[in-house]
């Protein structure tokens, strides 16, 4: 079985790591007013240069920082663009393996302007990753869709956009700036998260699309739409992937249900390399809908979960690529954890000890399977 030595890699990983206790009471200082910007800075690049060490020890081929600059995913590249603002907050339903289940209301992106890409956003903390690692420096930001589908219509303004094309249009041109940007860098490496084509997997969530206006077997396409015309302009030798996510706040998640309700649309219409996808236990469903995968794409099993700090067995790991690969080519496959292990400055309730164990497992795990990474 070949090896990859272009990402998506063999063993790959979804980029967020659990935060560091000194940038934890850095991030603190600094809000109280007792360290300036530039000092919390100092910390990040230290923790930062940390957690690459740590992640070319274990063998991993693509390097993120850690997503150590952010305090979420996603709100912390959004309200940078232009016409964007994050306030408020809106209650979501966690889910945990326990049975506690999470109250969780993170803030709202609302577009309160017409939308526009006014600075790089990500730009000098990719130079800083790029200059502390020899390996494939790899930026993660949210995807285009999560300015429209928590929030819908209403949270985006009449005024600036009575016809909601437009604000399609911008939001795309925004994002191809931003990849420009990083491209002129020499970034050749970015994954796109995205909460939404997984929650429109989830019963419950289409049908809270509904009751907002929306017609959740058409969103999928429009967008796919959307993300396809804001990669369209990515230089040649630019991976772009998306990592489908149900939730992931504190151990919990929000959204269940398999891919087959997106399955067709995602594999076909979405035009990007690769797919980082949540297999780590029933709430994603069964292989199935890998028929859909044309020959051109690239799968990212995340079968080891970042959930809980019970570690999986090769064996098993092994035995779920062997069911995944009846319906697509095993030499189209990939592994990595499910999730990242802090999608938010919170962190997974996982020692920092399982996640570098369930790292190093999936090296040792695709190195078996492909004979190396």
């Amino acid at each position: 079985m070949s090896t990859r030595n272009q990402p998506p890699f063999r063993a790959d990983h979804v980029g967020s790591f659990l935060r560091p206790l000194p940038l934890l009471q850095a991030r603190d200082q600094f809000r109280a007013g007792t360290i300036t910007a530039g000092q919390l800075r100092a910390v990040e690049d230290t923790v930062i240069r940390e957690v690459v060490r740590m992640q070319e020890e274990i063998g991993l081929q693509g390097i993120t920082d850690g997503e150590f600059r952010r305090t979420y995913f996603h709100i912390d590249f959004l309200e940078q663009l232009e016409g964007v603002e994050a306030r408020g907050g809106l209650t979501a339903h966690f889910h945990r393996k326990d049975g506690g289940d999470l109250e969780y209301a993170p803030p709202v992106l609302h577009v309160t302007g017409c939308v526009c890409h006014k600075n790089p956003i990500q730009l000098r903390d990719f130079q800083f990753l790029k200059s502390v690692t020899t390996r494939t420096p790899k930026v993660t930001i949210p995807s285009p869709t999560m300015l429209h589908f928590r929030g819908g219509r209403a949270a985006i303004s009449q005024e600036a956009y009575p016809d909601l094309e437009r604000f399609y249009a911008d939001v795309a041109a925004a994002y191809s700036a931003e990849l420009k940007s990083l491209a002129a860098a020499g970034c050749m490496y970015v994954q796109m998260d995205d909460t939404n084509l997984a929650y429109l997997c989830d019963p419950k969530m289409r049908e809270g699309a509904r009751q907002r206006g929306d017609d959740p077997d058409a969103l999928p396409r429009l967008y796919a739409r959307l993300i396809n015309a804001a990669i369209a302009d990515r230089p040649a030798g630019m991976t772009i992937c998306t990592h489908l996510c149900r939730g992931n706040f504190k151990s919990s998640w929000a959204a269940e249900g398999g891919y087959e309700p997106v399955a067709e649309v995602l594999f076909n219409e979405l035009k990007v390399d690769g797919y980082f996808l949540e297999y780590d236990d029933a709430r994603a469903g069964d292989f199935t809908p890998l028929r859909f995968v044309p020959r051109n794409k690239i799968v990212v099993l995340g079968l080891v979960t970042t959930k809980v700090g019970t570690l999986e067995t090769k064996d098993d790991l092994k035995r779920r690529i062997d069911e995944a690969a009846r319906h697509m080519p095993l030499d189209q496959m990939c592994l990595s954890p499910q999730c990242g292990f802090s999608s938010t400055v919170h962190g997974n309730d996982i020692a920092r000890e399982s996640q570098i164990a369930k790292l190093k497992l999936v090296v040792e795990t695709a190195r078996e399977v492909w004979g190396g990474v």
